[in-house]
């Protein structure tokens, strides 16, 4: 008999206590244990990022990560990212976008780019394609992922403006005046 070892893993804000074998790979555990199957398992070597998550705010290869590592951890997987059924901007960006087309490595797209997001809320393409790097997409959805994560950038950006007009510059304003009729605010001299 395996001796089994009890982790405590907080994932998409819900903590869940599970004794595991201590070699189980923190995506069997999503997979098979918790029943998330949006991380998708790849190759198993950590080489195509069909597996990442976010743990603790960066993502990981969870096909490098044993669940018993994971303990005591935050996870998100991309089940976690819509909130109230509401899809975050960046995979609003994906959707109008055309940033999927078989969508097995959508997730670690989505994923991954919020990393950057986070790090880097207005990336530059070829710091869009450097963060893509780490997930291979057999389709070739690279250019479209890239108009996704522009679109996002613009989304929160106008989400911005609108929730605290009176701190916009007009200057700030340029890059999307273009593509939205919305009331700004110059802020105060």
């Amino acid at each position: 008999m395996q001796n089994l070892m009890q982790t405590v893993i907080k994932v998409n804000g819900k903590q869940y206590t599970t004794d595991v074998e201590p070699r189980l790979l923190l995506v069997d555990f999503l997979r098979d244990i918790l029943n998330l199957t949006g991380t998708k398992s790849g190759c198993d070597t950590g080489q195509c990022g069909a597996c990442t998550v976010m743990l603790n705010g960066v993502s990981v290869k969870s096909c490098a990560v044993l669940a018993v590592q994971a303990s005591g951890s935050d996870v998100m997987t991309i089940e976690g990212v819509a909130q109230n059924g509401q899809l975050s901007a960046l995979q609003e960006g994906f959707w109008n976008m055309h940033g999927l087309q078989c969508g097995y490595c959508t997730p670690a797209m989505i994923m991954s780019l919020m990393d950057l997001l986070q790090n880097n809320p207005k990336p530059s393409e070829a710091e869009i394609r450097d963060w893509l790097d780490g997930v291979f997409c057999r389709c070739g959805v690279y250019p479209n992922a890239v108009r996704a994560v522009h679109y996002a950038v613009e989304k929160m950006q106008m989400e911005s403006i609108i929730a605290k007009p009176e701190t916009v510059t007009a200057h700030e304003c340029l890059p999307i005046a273009r593509t939205a009729n919305v009331p700004l605010k110059a802020k105060s001299q």
